[in-house]
């Protein structure tokens, strides 16, 4: 599965002073960063041990949603 095919949703934290970058597909899949592409790639970083956890795990891992379809 393509990790990178999740979609993303960014967002500034003021409490944190960073962005936070949140994955709706995968339940608790966030990371943050102090730059916008720092926050994504460590959520392409946590997407990809949220994957891996989940096969190793024996748990179904849902494919990525398509932005259309949530509209």
């Amino acid at each position: 599965m393509n990790a990178k095919a999740y979609e993303l949703i960014i967002d500034w934290s003021d409490d944190d002073q960073c962005y936070v970058v949140k994955v709706p597909d995968l339940s608790g899949c966030m990371a943050h960063g102090k730059t916008r592409q720092q926050a994504v790639e460590m959520t392409e970083e946590a997407l990809k041990l949220w994957i891996e956890t989940a096969k190793e795990a024996g748990v179904s891992v849902p494919k990525p949603s398509k932005f259309a379809a949530l509209a």
